[in-house]
């Protein structure tokens, strides 16, 4: 039998309900809604853009349609869930009501990659636009041997690293000013993505669609996959389900009205472009948007605004992603599955100040130095695998927990969950073997250390000072 926590006890071990475990609640819908487009809009649209329309060609559009479905339909499963289960570990926290203490850290493990891999592939991206930027004020740009790593020829990425160290220094101050800090940047993105849209439909040419689909089906497949980076992050809502005002009515709002936005701004994003110079001159092309602008307009003034844009983009990803991370790894640290060093709480800034210090060091370093290409789809393909789970947990705890309060239910249950488990392994098997047999690999290294640090050290297992074992045998009886 799964060693299971209920949803009850996770409640109550949180004080999700209460003032939280020693978190403060400061942060209202608006701050919620912000902070989700902060987490979901930046290197996937600004640089990602381009990878995606090498795939699809002006059919990207499609592309990004379908990454949006396949969302939304675990996004939908999330917002049951936060609703329910308002506590800081999101998906973690949600297969172990659902699934068992098992699931629960493989998940956990894989969000250390997803949020690893996007923080420190965000934060080169961010570094790109910098160049860009400086270019377009001054001429000049960093060294090449300051601006990438070794696998991209330089020797260390130092802008990536500056933005993390940034970052860091922001969640340490308190969850206040991050979601401030947050919001403005939110807001600045926002408008930056709306002019370019102006711009780039006021060049549009229905000539430049043509060819649609160029590489067919399979094209939309691929573009598919490429796409759905640019939405990974809205899952981070969730974890600030200690941390929101009011989270059961909140947290299922923040999420379905982020999906809907973003949606719908990254295919106006997609066709503007595609619009004004046609599908071959975006894809492939670094700092893709700010290109289209200097082309439209004809100077580098619209691009370097674009830039601008880019950079107080990617910088606010970084800062949302990396406060996800801390929290599902507080959660974790409090499930006495990883060492208690990240559960702790500052009485002073209300943060896991340790921890968000240890998570930025950890994913600065291959920021700076590794190329991250090589575990991108890794990355893609561990995400599919936490919300295929979500989607499960539905399931599991609409049988087991019927009486629980749901401040949102699923629609069209179980059909939604069923295709949202669908549409991720669709878009798994897009990935290819040798990503699989990657994936294989992680996840058996992360079986490897529940079995000898986690299993063993399990709040669950020992608050009763019984061994595992036993603990299994007990919560079997019950």
């Amino acid at each position: 039998m799964p060693r299971i926590k209920s949803p009850h006890l996770l409640l109550a071990e949180s004080g999700a309900d209460r003032a939280g475990h020693g978190l403060r609640r400061t942060m209202g819908l608006f701050q919620l809604i912000c902070f989700g487009i902060g987490a979901i809009v930046g290197t996937g649209i600004f640089v990602g853009l381009s990878d995606s329309v090498a795939q699809a060609g002006p059919a990207v559009v499609v592309s990004f349609i379908l990454a949006a479905v396949t969302c939304v339909f675990t996004a939908l499963s999330f917002a049951e869930l936060g609703g329910a289960i308002p506590v800081s570990g999101s998906s973690y926290s949600f297969a172990y009501a659902g699934l068992g203490e098992t699931t629960a850290f493989l998940v956990g493990w894989c969000l250390l990659l997803e949020y690893g891999v996007s923080i420190s592939a965000v934060a080169v991206g961010w570094s790109q636009y910098v160049n860009e930027l400086l270019h377009s004020l001054t001429g000049l740009q960093l060294p090449h041997a300051l601006s990438a790593g070794p696998g991209d020829g330089g020797i260390v990425n130092l802008p990536a690293v500056i933005v993390i160290a940034m970052a860091a220094v922001l969640l340490v101050r308190g969850v206040r000013e991050s979601a401030r800090a947050t919001a403005a940047m939110a807001a600045v993105k926002l408008a930056i993505l709306l002019a370019f849209c102006a711009i780039g439909f006021s060049a549009f040419k229905d000539g430049n669609l043509v060819p649609f689909s160029p590489a067919g089906l399979g094209g939309i497949g691929a573009g598919t996959t490429a796409a759905f980076f640019s939405y990974i992050g809205f899952d981070a809502i969730t974890t600030a389900g200690e941390e929101a005002k009011n989270p059961r009515r909140d947290i299922p709002v923040a999420i379905l009205v982020c999906m809907g936005v973003v949606t719908l701004l990254y295919c106006a994003v997609a066709l503007a472009a595609i619009g004004a110079i046609g599908g071959g001159q975006v894809a492939g092309r670094p700092a893709a948007l700010s290109y289209v602008v200097n082309r439209v307009t004809g100077s580098t003034v619209g691009g370097g605004v674009i830039a601008f844009g880019a950079v107080v983009a990617i910088a606010s990803v970084v800062l949302a992603v990396m406060y996800g991370q801390t929290r599902i790894l507080m959660s974790m640290s409090r499930d006495g599955l990883i060492p208690r060093v990240f559960e702790k709480v500052s009485p002073v800034t209300a943060t896991p100040v340790a921890g968000t210090l240890i998570v930025a060091a950890v994913f600065a370093l291959p920021a700076a130095f590794a190329s991250l290409d090589a575990v991108m789809n890794l990355c893609t393909v561990g995400t599919l695998a936490i919300m295929a789970v979500v989607n499960i947990a539905v399931l599991a705890l609409r049988r087991r927990e019927p009486a629980l309060a749901r401040t949102f239910r699923v629609p069209l249950y179980p059909v939604v969950p069923l295709l949202g488990v669908g549409f991720c392994l669709y878009l798994m098997y897009e990935t290819g073997w040798a990503t699989w047999l990657q994936f294989a690999v992680f996840l058996a290294v992360g079986l490897l250390v529940y079995l000898g640090y986690g299993r063993r050290n399990s709040t669950l297992a020992t608050a009763a000072g019984v061994t595992p074992d036993a603990t299994d045998a007990v919560l079997q009886e019950a």
